[in-house]
This record gives C-alpha cells, structure tokens and sequence, in this order.
C-alpha cells in the first residue's frame, strides 16, 4: 500500500504528485483547547459558589450538647468533671440544666459566667493538678498550705465537686466515705485507687515510700485527699504508727513543728483527720493548739468518731472551724463490713447524710466498692468527704450521743 492511501477518497485512483499536500493546525487546535478549558473553570466556579453555603449547611453535623445520660452500667461516680471555656452563646446555667448533670457547689451558688462543667461519658475522672501556687506557704520541712490572698482555701480548692446524677432527685439522701492509711503500701493503696468509686475520700498517712506520687495518682484518677497526722493513743508508745508524733506533753512549737512535718509530706489535701490519736483528742489544750493551726490554714478536720471523749466537735464549735465527724465505723470481717455499710446507709436515709471511715485494708476496700457502686440504683448519692463539712453549729447538732 502506499503511504498516502490513507488519505485516498475511497473508489477514486487520484495520482499523489497530483494532490495538494495538506497542515493539520496545530497550534490552533491547542489554544482552542485552552479557551475551552478555561471558560469551564469560571463556569464550575461560579456555580460551587452560588450552591456552597447551601451544600454546608446540609453537610454541617449537628452541635455537639453535653453529655447527660449515662450508658446503662456507668455509674455517676465514673465521671470526670473537666472545667472549659464556652462561647457566649448559652450561659453556664443553661448548658448545664439541658445536660441533664446537677452540679453542688461548695457553699452554694450558681454556676459560673465563663464556666461550665461538663460530664464525659469515659470513666477517667481527675482534678486539677496539685499544688495551686496560690496555696503554697515554704515552710522548715518543705511546701504548707495556706489560705491564698484572694481568699481561695485549700479545703475548696483541692476538694471534689459533688456531682449529682440526674437520675436522683435533689433531696436524695447522702453517704460520705472516708478510706483512711493511704501511703503505708504502694500495693494497696494502688488497688483502693482504682476500684473505688472516685466520689470516696482517701486519706493518706504521712509515712511510706512515694508517698507523693502515689497521692498524686489518686487526685489524678478523681479522689480528693486528706492527710492523717499520727496523735498519741492510750497505749502510749507501743502503738504509735512512726516518727513525729503529736503529743499531749508537747510545747505549742514543738506541735507545730510536728504537724508542719506531717504537713509538708505531700501536697494537695483538702483536710486533716488524726490518725490513732484517742488520748491526743481529749486534751483540749494540746488538740486545741493542733485545730487552730489546721483552720488557720484553710482546711477542715475530720474526727473518726473512734473516741467518745474527742474535743473535736467542742473545739470547732468554739473556734468556728469546719469539721466532718464519722457516724460509722466500717471494720471488720465481709459480714462485719456489709452490716456497718448497711447501718451507714439505713442512718443517711432517716436524716439525710451520713459518714463512715474505714481502714484501707484489701477486705474493706473490696467490700465499700460493692457497696458505693450500688448505692446510686438504691436512690442514695455518694459525696465526698468535703461536702459534709459544716460551721461549728451545724457540726455540734449532729453531734453523735
């Protein structure tokens, strides 16, 4: 075939020579391209723009609200309460009334203008890191809590809010737990805090290895603290837990100086329970010495109830410091445990709240998160220790017999 049959018109037999030679355009071609190509752009653009606030705002997903009902199984004490800024589209107030979350505020009052609380679903509950620089007073032994200048307390600042479940209703009774000798083993300590419910105070020793670091676990998983100062029991000597202890034969500076050891152990607690201490808790002149100094200093006291002869109420009353005392005593064997956490919550249900302390001994710690776990399904809120402090004419009411 010859090389210019392709360009032959079919049927005809045209001699090549004789035939014009034709150019395809090719630059033509290409810029004809070009202005097609660009009037299409303009076109696709001019169209998106017209359509696109209508394409986002079907697309758009809806607001996020905060979270209110919890999943079937998740009790309310497996919550973390976070504090984040909001736009000024709804006040703090509302945000929290449709979240379906009540929120108890330390002595009262609303919910702030710039903050909310919000209640995630995720069972990681934490506080804010301790210390607050505001709080921090150096002392001979280390770092002591104080009273900031702008008034800030560490027994509010450092306590847990009290969270209550939209499930119960406001006037839902109160139980308050306070598992005491934190610190002593890591082991334990440990186990108590990550199977309590968060809404349980642990107090901690001033004694044992890591003691920082392992108060510092429980404050992050949800926990508020309080410290245990080591006081001088009947038993003189041979019952005394360690170092530092806090004697009725003791001058004033040498208490202090004592405490001020106790209290520069760790950081961030909200209050200060004794720890043994029945014969320290009846000298009124000793003990008195010891309250003042824990109220100077922003924090509340918390009497265990083990000694019937404690100044501890007394001496709130007179020196108008908050106090928490213990209704009940949680000891004992699994059927000892169980009867005393029945008592505890046979006695919140008759008056409205109640208190029990326990040591934090693995068969006390399995038994009170049984019990506190179950609590909300009974219509019973479990509080932090915190919330049950009162003024000195409230605590002396409530006085036990």
């Amino acid at each position: 075939m010859h090389p210019d049959d392709l360009d032959r018109p079919l049927g005809l037999d045209a001699d090549p020579a004789s035939r014009p030679r034709r150019e395809i355009p090719w630059a033509a071609i290409a810029f004809g391209g070009l202005l097609v190509l660009g009037a299409g752009i303009v076109t696709f653009g001019r169209l998106t723009e017209t359509a696109a606030p209508e394409r986002v705002a079907a697309a758009a997903p809806p607001a996020k609200q905060p979270a209110g009902a919890q999943s079937p199984g998740v009790s309310h004490e497996d919550v973390t309460a976070t504090i984040a800024p909001q736009p000024p589209r709804s006040t703090a107030g509302q945000i929290e009334e449709s979240s379906g979350v009540r929120v108890v505020r330390q002595g009262g009052g609303g919910a702030p203008g710039a903050l909310i609380i919000t209640v995630p679903q995720e069972a990681t509950a934490s506080l804010a890191p301790a210390p607050d620089p505001r709080l921090v007073e150096v002392g001979r032994f280390g770092p002591l809590p104080r009273i900031a200048a702008d008034g800030a307390k560490p027994m509010d600042v450092y306590a847990r809010p009290v969270i209550a479940s939209a499930k119960l209703p406001p006037s839902a009774p109160r139980v308050a737990i306070l598992v005491g000798g934190m610190g002593l083993n890591a082991q334990t300590t440990s186990t108590a805090i990550s199977s309590l419910p968060t809404s349980v105070t642990l107090g901690f020793a001033p004694y044992g290895r890591n003691l920082s670091e392992l108060a510092a676990r429980a404050r992050e998983k949800g926990h508020e603290t309080i410290l245990q100062t080591p006081m001088e029991g009947f038993g003189g000597e041979a019952e005394e837990p360690g170092p530092h202890v806090l004697r009725t034969g003791a001058t004033a500076n040498e208490l202090l100086s004592r405490l001020h050891w106790h209290m520069s152990r760790y950081q961030g607690y909200a209050g200060v329970a004794g720890f043994m201490g029945a014969r320290f808790t009846s000298d009124a002149t000793a003990f008195g010495i010891v309250m003042r100094e824990v109220t100077r200093r922003g924090l509340f006291y918390f009497d265990d109830g083990a000694s019937a002869r404690s100044q501890a109420l007394a001496l709130a009353a007179e020196i108008r410091a908050p106090i928490v005392r213990a209704d009940v005593t949680i000891e004992g064997e699994p059927a000892a445990l169980d009867e005393a956490l029945a008592r505890l919550e046979k006695l919140a249900r008759e008056r409205g709240y109640a208190v029990g302390y326990a040591n934090g001994l693995p068969v006390a710690v399995d038994r009170i998160a049984r019990f506190a776990r179950r609590l909300e399904s009974r219509g019973v809120m479990l509080a932090p220790v915190s919330a049950m402090a009162r003024p000195p004419e409230q605590a002396t009411a409530r006085a036990a017999p």
